[in-house]
């Protein structure tokens, strides 16, 4: 876990305030969970096989002794928030956004943290095949708007509860010939859990998944359909991706539609946006409704941590009001600052010998200083300085705002 200090915040806001725009403008609205869900949630939701429930969760025994675990992912969290709140009642697809923060206990490396963030949307009430390339549509718009380029969209179906039990269990025969040659998670998935081989990340062990069956060649005719409708609305829409049969998810909730979004600079954890279909998801939950859902999450650590070496980001100009010493100077500094804050001017307060002001200004890469001294206050003036031309003038108080926003508006 760590401290996000700024600047690096400077740029994360950046993403929270684009990721908010986007999620308006396909009509999704804002959903807040607890941070801590009991632990049975994502036992049944993400599945009691997984890497993140088996290892990964930080979980204790509340005073009570119920057994509480900190979210590791949101999206179970979101589907029992809609179950308890019977949100299936309300009229239309229930769009819904999040941020915040996630905790799994995985070994730290390049842009992945015990504490990590996400941005997530999750569309509920829809089984079509169009709610799924939206969905898409909207990740990738989000991640060129926040200023990331060059990624590159990977797609999938993982089939349903209909065609995908027959692939496991040949799946199953065939890791036998090759499981005792791969990786402990490998040998352990094999059996209890054999389509999470296929996500497997050793290198040594590609070769050996790239010859097990395909499921794409082995989807009923239903998910064929839909997966074949999902690429044709990509397509016409002119959203480019590559078709990798044996892409899966790390958790079990996953139905049809499967998608990633990566990006070179991570490195070897390359992922920064992943989601998927999760029609099955309520009823794993112990819901009675039918509650078909699509959405993703988006690795804000990693996204941010890319845009810091690409994007050049421009603050808003900081104005310096100073003053020296004496009580009448100082107020007219405090109600100088305080009127150019009210119209929304990021505004420091400083005081001291001029000579260290103007040093700290420069420090801190100011745009301005509004010099409230003594001669200034008995005169009923003020004056301000050009920190980039170093041009000085001085003029009555009453047109501080004016002359304040007319040198910035001259720099912009």
């Amino acid at each position: 876990m760590r401290d996000i200090l700024p600047p690096a915040t400077f740029v994360w806001n950046h993403v929270d305030a684009v990721a908010r725009e986007v999620f308006r403008t396909y009509n999704y609205q804002e959903i807040r969970t607890p941070i801590l869900e009991e632990t049975s949630l994502f036992a049944r939701g993400v599945g009691a096989d997984t890497d993140i429930v088996g290892k990964e969760m930080y979980t204790f025994q509340d005073r009570d002794g119920t057994s509480l675990t900190l979210r590791p992912e949101a999206t179970a969290s979101v589907m029992r928030a809609y179950i308890e709140h019977r949100m299936d009642q309300l009229p239309g697809v229930k769009k819904l956004y999040y941020m915040g923060p996630m905790f799994r206990r995985e070994r730290p490396q390049k842009g992945r943290y015990r504490q990590f963030y996400q941005i997530g949307a999750e569309a509920i009430g829809s089984e079509s095949p169009l709610l799924d390339a939206e969905v898409i549509e909207l990740a990738a718009g989000l991640l060129r708007r926040a200023g990331l380029e060059e990624f590159e969209l990977l797609l999938n179906s993982v089939g349903d509860s209909k065609c995908r039990p027959a692939f496991v269990e040949l799946l199953r025969e065939q890791l036998k010939q090759v499981a005792p040659r791969m990786c402990g998670d490998c040998q352990r998935r094999a059996v209890t859990n054999p389509l999470r081989v296929l996500d497997c990340k050793v290198p040594e062990d590609q070769p050996m998944i790239e010859s097990l069956p395909s499921l794409l060649d082995r989807l009923c005719a239903e998910c064929r359909g839909h997966f074949a409708a999902v690429r044709a609305y990509l397509d016409r829409r002119g959203i480019p991706y590559q078709v990798r049969p044996r892409l899966v998810r790390g958790l079990d909730y996953y139905t049809r539609t499967t998608f990633e979004f990566l990006h070179a600079a991570l490195g070897s954890q390359n992922t920064v946006l992943a989601g998927g279909r999760y029609d099955g998801l309520a009823q794993s939950l112990g819901a009675r409704i039918f509650a078909p859902g699509v959405g993703f999450s988006m690795g804000e650590d990693r996204l941010a941590m890319t845009l810091e070496q690409t994007l050049r980001l421009e603050s808003d100009p900081l104005v310096l009001v100073t003053f020296t010493e004496g009580e009448a100077t100082q107020w007219a500094a405090v109600n100088a600052a305080a009127e150019l804050r009210a119209h929304g001017i990021r505004v420091d307060l400083i005081g001291g010998k001029l000579k260290k002001v103007f040093e700290t200004a420069n420090k801190l890469q100011a745009r301005l200083a509004v010099i409230c001294g003594e001669t200034e206050v008995s005169a009923g003036t003020v004056s301000m300085k050009d920190l980039e031309t170093q041009q000085q003038t001085n003029f009555r108080r009453e047109r501080l705002l004016e002359n304040v926003q007319t040198c910035l508006n001259k720099h912009r």
